[in-house]
C-alpha cells in the first residue's frame, strides 16, 4: 500500500507555496509504503532507530523470522535474549517487550487509535518504553496516513526545508511558518521535504 495523495493535494501545495511546487515538479508523484499494521509498524521503527536502513532491513527480517508474526503476543511469550539476538541492543529488545506488555495490558488499545486525533496519538504513544513524539508522528503518516504531518523532530525533514528554501538555519517560528503553509496536506510535503534532503 503506498501513501494516498493525488492532484488536490499538489495543487494545493504549489497554490500555497510556489518554491515547493517547483521541486514538486521536478520531481514528480512519490510512492512511499505504508504499512497499516500498527503494532507492527511501531514495532518496525523502533527496531530501525539510530541505525542505518539496511542494518534496519537485516534485524527485521530475523524478528519477523523468529517470531513468524509480529504481534504482542509472539513478543510477549519469546525470551528478551532471543529477541535481542536478532542484532539489537538489550535495551532496544527491552523496548519491544515492554511495548508487547503494554498491548497485552490494553493500556494502548492499538484497535482503537485510529480513532483518536494526532494530538491524542503524539501525547498517547510517548507513553511506551522506547517512542518518542517522532515515532509517533512517523507512525500517524505510514500507518494511519494522516494528512497533516510535518515533524520538526525529523532532521531529513528540516534539512528538506533549508534545502528548498536556500536556508543557512531553520529556527521553529520559521518552520512552524512553512508547516501552516502547507496545511491541510503538510504530510504530503513531508514526502517531498524528505526528498531534497
Amino acid at each position: 500500500m503506498i501513501f494516498p495523495y493525488g492532484l488536490k493535494e499538489i495543487e494545493h501545495l504549489k497554490a500555497q507555496d510556489p518554491v515547493l511546487g517547483q521541486a514538486i515538479d521536478q520531481i514528480g508523484m512519490i510512492e512511499r509504503e505504508v504499512t497499516p499494521q500498527l503494532f507492527e509498524a511501531l514495532i518496525s521503527s523502533v527496531v530501525s532507530q539510530q541505525i542505518s536502513k539496511k542494518a534496519a532491513e537485516t534485524v527485521w527480517n530475523r524478528l519477523q523470522t523468529l517470531l513468524g508474526e509480529v504481534n504482542a503476543e509472539q513478543i510477549d511469550q519469546t525470551e528478551l535474549e532471543a529477541i535481542q539476538g536478532c542484532g539489537m541492543s538489550m535495551r532496544k529488545a527491552g523496548y519491544i517487550k515492554g511495548i508487547a506488555e503494554a498491548a497485552q495490558r490494553g493500556e494502548v488499545d492499538f484497535e482503537k487509535l485510529p480513532t483518536l486525533s494526532d494530538d491524542e496519538i503524539i501525547k498517547l504513544l510517548p507513553a511506551l518504553p522506547g517512542v518518542g513524539v517522532w515515532t509517533a508522528e512517523m507512525l500517524l503518516i505510514f500507518s494511519l496516513c494522516r494528512p497533516d504531518v510535518v515533524s520538526f523532530k525529523d532532521l531529513a525533514i528540516r534539512r528538506g526545508m533549508m534545502n528548498c528554501y536556500g536556508l543557512n538555519e531553520l529556527t521553529k517560528e520559521t518552520f512552524d511558518h512553512y508547516r501552516q503553509k502547507y496545511s491541510p496536506y503538510g504530510s504530503v510535503a513531508s514526502l517531498y521535504l524528505w526528498a531534497l534532503s
